[in-house]
């Protein structure tokens, strides 16, 4: 039990979703159907994607991507970079995917050109620009992909609704970025010569992940509706290729993105909870989204809140502004926490810390904005 407390402690998000997780239970029992509403396919979306990141990490596949970065000797360009990097990837590959692309690149980077005290700063910047750069594609996030299904609107229109709040999180960004680093904004890092090789023994592997990193993106951007067939193809060709991969996925993290839909879909399967939603809701759509997504994140609260929204508009920018609030407020959030913490354990709280402070003042920014343009209507 010692050993269960102490990694439980350790864990703390992990601690939270399955604490929310039993007590929605006892608000609503499990039934078929509310098995049947938990988000299975960002579950099995999410497990192919760490599986293949782990072989990449194992065969160093992102050395050229290094190798890139490498050729910025300078902080500013090398984080404008990483940052927007991750800003333009997530309105293709959805935010949560460019987070675990480019967050593990951007703690190597920075940990072998001995910048290791400005990691937290720029992934926490770089979660900033995947919730922000994803709301301009109705497939960037999952939040937009739903509602955009709902709205009798086109992609252009969509995109043309949405622009000028990815144009000022952009500018913003860099002004985020210039400020890190004023003190000298021409700081240097020195990136380490000797790169790790190839090896010729791992080519075949290399060529495997890479061809399952094709097949997971189009899966993510087609929105297939046979992805299962995909999950299994993916599990199957790592089996084969090196199953030991699986030892080192990060199994946390699916547990707690499985507690939380639990937790979400249980709530919203309540019908006295439905019935205060129906009172609350219509005319502060914008307000009430961001409210409810610190409880059960903005993807669920979207789907929860739809069907007694009056206002698209509001309710599609609060759920895209909502996850700088807290951790909880976007699922994007909690991957980024995760990948931080496996890379330095016992740091939570630390990260928590200067996520809040750096995510706190751009949404002081951005929210009062973010309300007024919720008045236009998209249709």
């Amino acid at each position: 039990m010692k050993k269960v407390f102490g990694f439980l402690k350790k864990e703390l998000m992990l601690t939270l979703a399955v604490i929310a997780a039993v007590v929605s239970l006892f608000i609503t029992p499990p039934t078929k159907e509310l098995w049947g509403k938990i988000d299975w396919h960002t579950l099995g979306m999410l497990l192919m994607m760490l599986c293949v990141l782990e072989g990449f990490k194992k065969e160093s596949v992102l050395n050229p991507v290094i190798s890139l970065a490498s050729k910025l000797k300078t902080m500013v360009p090398l984080t404008l970079f990483l940052v927007f990097g991750v800003f333009f990837t997530s309105m293709f590959v959805t935010n949560d995917v460019s987070l675990i692309i480019f967050v593990p690149l951007t703690i190597l980077i920075f940990r072998e050109g001995d910048k290791e005290k400005y990691i937290l700063p720029v992934i926490t910047m770089e979660n900033i620009a995947a919730i922000r750069g994803s709301l301009l594609t109705p497939f960037g996030s999952p939040q937009n992909l739903f509602l955009y299904g709902r709205a009798d609107v086109s992609v252009w229109r969509f995109m043309l609704h949405m622009s000028p709040l990815a144009a000022g999180s952009a500018v913003l960004l860099v002004i985020f970025i210039l400020f890190l680093y004023r003190k000298d904004l021409k700081e240097k890092i020195l990136h380490p010569e000797d790169k790790k090789p190839l090896s010729k023994e791992g080519r075949v592997r290399r060529i495997v992940y890479l061809v399952l990193f094709a097949l997971i993106i189009v899966v993510i951007v087609t929105r297939t509706s046979l992805w299962y067939f995909a999950v299994a193809g993916v599990i199957i060709a790592i089996l084969i290729a090196d199953r030991k991969i699986f030892l080192k996925v990060d199994y946390v993290l699916l547990v707690t993105f499985f507690c939380f839909f639990v937790f979400s879909s249980s709530i919203a399967a309540n019908e006295q909870i439905a019935e205060a939603l129906r009172k609350i809701v219509a005319g502060h759509e914008y307000w009430v989204v961001i409210a409810m997504s610190q409880v059960i994140s903005n993807v669920p609260a979207s789907i929860v809140l739809y069907p007694f929204s009056e206002n698209f508009a509001g309710l599609i920018y609060g759920a895209d502004t909502a996850g700088l609030v807290s951790l909880i407020g976007s699922l994007a959030s909690i991957i980024n926490y995760r990948i931080y913490v496996r890379e330095y354990p016992g740091k939570g709280m630390k990260f928590i810390k200067v996520f809040t402070l750096i995510s706190w003042a751009f949404f002081a920014i951005v929210v009062i904005p973010g309300y007024f343009l919720s008045r236009w209507k998209f249709f």
